[in-house]
């Protein structure tokens, strides 16, 4: 005699725990896209708002991680640029 049709169990509690761990994913994703503050879900607060840098002192800073420029050139660069 087959009880429950053929069907195991176990598949049933497997479902369950993958449909749980979905859920929770959403959940922890959409906190993640829609969060506005500035600190991070397992960190202390940053320092506060930041502001952007403009195009010319990254592709600047680039130059200089790159080693095209001296630290003196930086420096000269980025008195011109007034940041």
């Amino acid at each position: 005699m087959m009880w429950g049709y053929g069907m195991n169990p176990a598949w049933l509690w497997l479902y369950g725990l993958l449909s749980v761990a979905a859920v929770v994913v959403l959940i922890v994703w959409t906190v993640r896209i829609f969060r506005t503050d500035s600190a991070g879900l397992s960190g202390p607060p940053g320092p506060g708002p930041v502001a952007p840098r403009s195009d010319a002192r990254r592709i600047l800073d680039e130059r200089y991680a790159r080693g095209e420029l001296t630290t003196e050139q930086y420096n000269e660069q980025v008195r011109s640029l007034g940041q």
